[in-house]
């Protein structure tokens, strides 16, 4: 995980829309929605990242009973890193969506 901010332009809104977004997914959404938010590359990333990462975490949670759940907690760190300004890698989800052009 880069400890590097992705770019010098974040700004302190940037990085609570992108926290807000991995705390509480529809805020992820309706920063989708706005058309200020979903100009700006990092506030865009990040909550396209944490809808994915949210799917996949709760796809896993139900396939292991609940057992999975427990990942629900890692939100918590990449909200921590978004609000700090690092590039938030979650392994295979970040590639892949660079790699469909989502973000």
């Amino acid at each position: 995980m880069s400890q590097e901010p992705m770019s010098s332009d974040i700004t302190s809104d940037d990085k609570l829309w992108a926290m807000l977004g991995y705390l509480i997914p529809i805020i992820a959404i309706v920063a989708l929605v706005m058309e200020d938010k979903k100009n700006r590359p990092y506030v865009k990333f990040n909550a396209v990242q944490s809808i994915v990462a949210t799917i996949v975490i709760t796809i896993i949670s139900t396939v292991t009973l609940g057992c999975g759940s427990i990942l629900f907690l890692v939100l918590l760190w990449w909200a921590y890193q978004a609000y700090q300004g690092q590039d938030v890698k979650i392994p295979v989800i970040s590639d892949f969506i660079r790699n469909q052009g989502w973000a």
